[in-house]
């Protein structure tokens, strides 16, 4: 078929396409006025994904960013945020809303509350912003300042419900804590006890820095072991006069070098006294008699050496024991601080989340889309005219052109007709063409 005949074809079943088309044009206007009318409002909210947490410190890796966005987008539509929007816009107490309800739910298998919730649910959808930690929260309705309000109580019911899901496992988890350091605090009190009974059993002290008291006195008496026996004076000896003489002196010699300088001859004389002075004073200790006081440095040694080894397997049982006392200590410790970290979350009102600007009230509708219907409509319509004419032909098919007789094969005596003109001036027109009927056939 040759684009003559096509246009052939299209002219003469012109109404079955200008009919599909008018009502395929007619029945989007039909359908544009019976379609309920749907505003579209937008409220965002950043999450501070890059921000420490006050309390912990921690930041969310940047390979779980988009998980812990996709999660929250989830959390948005969670039943205990919608329901806290239900609560916050008072929908409960809406006639035409029990109403409905009554309606769609007759055997009350579902409250009235979650209905409600799972309504806004349904017409809320969260998107994340691209290349960016923002989420966007849009929610559709009849209504652009219910749109605009349901926008915006959803976002601030999601902001409240984080932080009470914070403070809910913070609080959940302190619990578990605070139990396992009344455990740990028994089990801290029974240690010690078993180390006191022990070292007072045994007669063992182990100190602070895990050694104990007769090693360290082995220790004194080895480092002593150098200068010899232990000796003190016989009996107590009347003070010297000369030591006080030599006293004395040395106040003097202090005294008159400040006034005098180091190397007055009244100096050197005093210098020269002391040093005789001293030698007598030397003289005479040397002289005074002494005793030896009990066993020698090595006995000691020795005699002590001997009860460090006797009780040694108690020395190391009494360290076992303190070693689980530092244990059970640490772990406490450990616990407790753990336990005060979460507490402090639990009374948290930080949410990590920062609110960007409130919800604008839609001022066109984003459904229907009037243009894009009637424009479709219309294509549409054409389309359909032109499918039906080329099949109505193909069904009935005419003889409307020469070329339409030549492609059937009939035989052909003669063509009665008009000569055809040559010249541009006398060809007809293409709506001359398309009118023709056709050359009579002898």
């Amino acid at each position: 078929m040759s684009f003559l005949q096509f246009c052939r074809i299209l002219w003469a079943r012109r109404w079955i396409v200008i009919a599909a088309t008018a009502g395929c044009f007619l029945a989007a206007l039909l359908t544009i006025q019976l379609l309920p009318t749907r505003y579209e409002a937008k409220s965002r909210v950043m999450l501070e994904l890059l921000k420490p947490d006050p309390v912990t410190g921690q930041v969310i890796a940047s390979n779980f960013a988009r998980t812990y966005m996709s999660t929250q987008a989830e959390l948005i539509r969670d039943d205990r945020v919608t329901g806290a929007v239900v609560d916050s816009l008072g929908w409960t107490n809406s006639p035409q809303l029990l109403a409905s309800y009554n309606a769609a739910v007759p055997d009350r298998s579902m409250d009235f509350r979650r209905w409600l919730g799972q309504i806004i649910s349904a017409n809320t959808k969260v998107t994340p912003v691209e290349g960016s930690n923002i989420l966007e929260i849009t929610y559709t309705g009849n209504d652009p300042q219910s749109a605009a309000a349901v926008a915006d109580a959803v976002r601030a019911a999601y902001v409240d419900q984080s932080v009470a899901f914070k403070r809910e496992s913070a609080g959940g988890t302190a619990n578990w804590f605070d139990t396992q350091l009344v455990k740990l605090r028994g089990q801290l009190t029974a240690a010690e006890a078993r180390k006191t009974a022990f070292e007072k059993a045994n007669n063992v002290v182990i100190q602070d820095d895990n050694t104990d008291t007769e090693s360290n006195r082995l220790k004194a008496l080895a480092t002593s072991a150098t200068a010899g026996p232990l000796v003190t004076p016989a009996a107590a000896l009347p003070p010297s006069p000369n030591a006080a003489a030599l006293a004395q002196l040395d106040a003097r010699i202090v005294s008159e070098s400040q006034a005098l300088g180091p190397n007055h001859p009244t100096i050197q004389d005093m210098k020269r006294q002391r040093t005789a002075l001293a030698q007598t004073v030397a003289q005479e200790r040397t002289a005074a008699p002494t005793i030896n006081t009990g066993p020698s440095i090595a006995g000691q040694v020795a005699a002590q050496t001997n009860k460090v080894i006797s009780q040694r397997n108690k020395v190391e049982e009494a360290r076992r024991l303190g070693a689980d006392v530092a244990v059970v200590r640490d772990q406490y410790v450990k616990t407790a601080a753990r336990a005060a970290d979460l507490r402090q979350q639990a009374e948290s009102n930080d949410s990590g989340l920062t609110l960007l600007g409130s919800a604008v009230t839609p001022e066109r509708p984003s459904f229907p889309n009037v243009p894009l219907i009637l424009i479709g409509s219309f294509l549409f319509g054409l389309a359909l005219g032109v499918l039906s004419a080329v099949i109505t032909e193909m069904l009935s098919r005419r003889v409307r052109g020469v070329e339409d007789l030549a492609s059937t094969g009939a035989p052909v005596i003669v063509v009665v007709g008009a000569q055809v003109d040559t010249t541009r001036a006398s060809r007809p027109s293409l709506m001359q063409r398309l009118r023709l009927r056709g050359p009579e056939v002898a």
